[in-house]
């Protein structure tokens, strides 16, 4: 009976604690339990961030500089800086917008940057009354995330880069109908180097193929590096989405670095403006990313080529992560060329899987992965035979139940037994009073005589909280659940019910389970029993709805599975027939 004591009070300390601990990182103070607190919005420095070296390496941050033969800057009113570039010239072109079916990228003719994204399958659920797409890569005033690629050669020498003027041809910008591929192709002269580059957008893709062509126009040979990276404010995504948001949404964003060797590695930015970060620096293979919460962006170059990885901060609350691939030495007159894949969308397991190795890993399932993934594939089995994601979680939830079934049966037999003696170990606490060692004698006596184990009712249940809370992250995790509706008023599992329904039916079942548990001898104990549900179904409020749906189920069906086990141990009927 203690350790079930001791099990509540941590359980109900804990859902204090985490309760609170939302309440200050959602007023922009740093969690309890470790890590920098939300980066508020700020203002991109001035025009003429810091460029990269000769080399192409990253510089420490300093004070700024111009790229060398790059046009001069003249800052557009009101406009936001390029990262690591200066302002586009007075009168410059336009981006230019190209789309397939999926996904629409602005490509500036300055550099041939990708400052703008939009997914077209994927509504913005921030703002349900604009009824916009989820805009990943943007560049505005005080907010920058583009996706940026060049040259860098030797010391000295200036190549096309993400601040070079190029020439786009012209060409289609939207898929056409039965056509399956749209190209855009642009080019640009300098140093004695010709770049060309072709977007290649395929039908239901969101990877983008970026080929690369680089002539030697010049009398000697030359041996560039072409790079890639992914540059970033550290503004949260989720500021924006209140208090509820910033309860559930807490998983990780940011820079993320992936060799075969060394595997899945997270760069956050309060490490890289601590000057802190630690990754894989050089190897044959692997890609650069950043994540956020159901969407990721990552520069995958073509398998078998040498690479190396940088993360920098570059200016005020702007941070790059780097990926170089050294090409092969350019006679005069000869072309070399480069492939490589920008993924831009969302963390769909088995999409990210085919476009590179490790990339699937962007999913975070935390600590949990070994028991998380194959319950998602589970639940995308089930999905596939209803055709709706609220009734696979209905259904994950029963198969879960029903794997357990002999673990919380012999469970819910010991509370069963425990409720059926719970007045004699209360005239025990009469008779012994104060006396805790005589009390406790009394009832492990008791305990002995009636073949209850004390800890039947709290083992099998500690045996289930990894799965359980794998279950969590992957209802959490899973871009399936963005979005989904089940039935009625359930227009998004992944957001928090509107009407707060699933949530008071979660308190009333929890005090439904709370009345069949033998009542505690203790009366503070008791007390708190009857307040868990509201406690409950108030963290419950700030949860998805799926996750609620899960939690509601399970609880539906473990009351039958209590009820009839407790009927049977009190020798009362079972749905009109006498207990065997």
């Amino acid at each position: 009976m203690q350790t079930q004591r001791t099990i509540l009070w941590v359980i109900f300390t804990m859902s204090v604690l985490f309760l609170w601990d939302a309440w200050q990182r959602h007023q922009g103070h740093p969690s309890m339990f470790g890590g920098a607190a939300p980066t508020q919005t700020q203002q991109p420095a001035a025009p003429g961030a810091t460029p990269p070296k000769a080399d192409g390496s990253l510089p420490a941050p300093g004070p700024t500089a111009a790229v060398p033969g790059a046009p001069a800057a003249v800052p557009a009113a009101g406009a936001a800086a390029v990262p690591g570039a200066a302002a586009a010239p007075a009168g410059a072109p336009p981006p230019v917008r190209i789309a397939n079916d999926v996904l629409a990228l602005d490509v500036d003719p300055i550099g041939g940057e990708i400052q703008r994204a939009e997914l077209l399958k994927f509504r913005d659920t921030d703002k349900p009354d604009a009824k916009t797409n989820v805009v990943l890569f943007d560049e505005r005033q005080g907010s920058t995330y583009v996706a940026q690629s060049g040259l860098v050669g030797a010391a000295g020498s200036t190549l096309p880069n993400h601040r070079t003027p190029f020439t786009i041809e012209p060409g289609p910008r939207e898929l056409a109908a039965g056509t399956d591929q749209l190209v855009l192709t642009m080019s640009a002269e300098q140093g004695g180097v010709k770049l060309v580059r072709r977007y290649v957008l395929k039908r239901g893709s969101y990877s983008v193929e970026m080929k690369t062509e680089v002539t030697n126009t010049g009398t000697e040979p030359i041996r560039p590096t072409l790079y890639m990276q992914l540059t970033r404010d550290g503004n949260s995504p989720y500021l924006s989405q209140g208090l509820a948001s910033t309860f559930v949404t807490s998983g990780y964003y940011g820079p993320v670095v992936y060799t075969d060797k060394d595997k899945f590695q997270k760069v956050d930015f309060p490490t890289i403006e601590k000057g802190k970060q630690d990754h894989a620096k050089e190897a044959g293979d692997g890609w650069i990313g950043v994540i956020q919460h159901y969407f990721v962006a990552a520069w995958v170059p073509k398998a078998g080529t040498p690479r190396s990885f940088e993360t920098a901060k570059i200016d005020t609350n702007l941070y790059t992560v780097r990926l170089r691939e050294p090409m092969s030495e350019i006679a005069p007159n000869a072309t070399a060329t480069a492939d490589a894949t920008l993924y831009v969308g969302p963390q769909d397991q088995r999409v990210l899987a085919e476009v590179a190795p490790g990339l699937d890993l962007v999913v975070d399932y935390s600590w949990l992965t070994v028991i998380a993934k194959p319950l998602f594939q589970l639940m995308q089995f089930l999905h596939g035979i209803v055709q709706n994601w609220g009734w696979a979680i209905v259904l994950l939830t029963l198969v879960v139940k029903l794997a357990f079934f002999p673990l919380q049966a012999a469970s819910y037999r010991s509370m069963a037994k425990m409720k059926k003696v719970g007045p004699k170990l209360q005239q025990l606490r009469e008779r012994f009073g104060d006396d805790r060692v005589k009390m406790n004698q009394a009832m492990m006596e008791l305990y002995k005589t009636e073949k209850i184990n004390p800890l039947g009712g709290c083992l099998p249940i500690v045996v289930q909280i990894p799965v359980f809370l794998a279950l969590y992250w992957v209802l959490f995790a899973s871009v399936e659940m963005r979005d989904a509706p089940w039935i009625g008023w359930i227009k998004d599992l992944s957001a928090p019910d509107p009407y707060y329904i699933l949530p008071l039916l979660m308190a009333v079942s929890m005090f439904a389970q709370t009345k069949l548990n033998p009542v505690p001898p203790d009366p503070l104990q008791a007390k708190m029993m009857m307040w868990m549900p509201l406690i409950f179904s108030v963290m419950f409020f700030f949860f998805p709805a799926g996750l609620v749906l899960y939690w509601l189920v399970n609880n539906l069906f473990s009351i039958a599975q209590q009820w009839v086990i407790t009927r049977r141990i009190e020798g009362k009927p079972v749905f009109g027939r006498a207990p065997a």
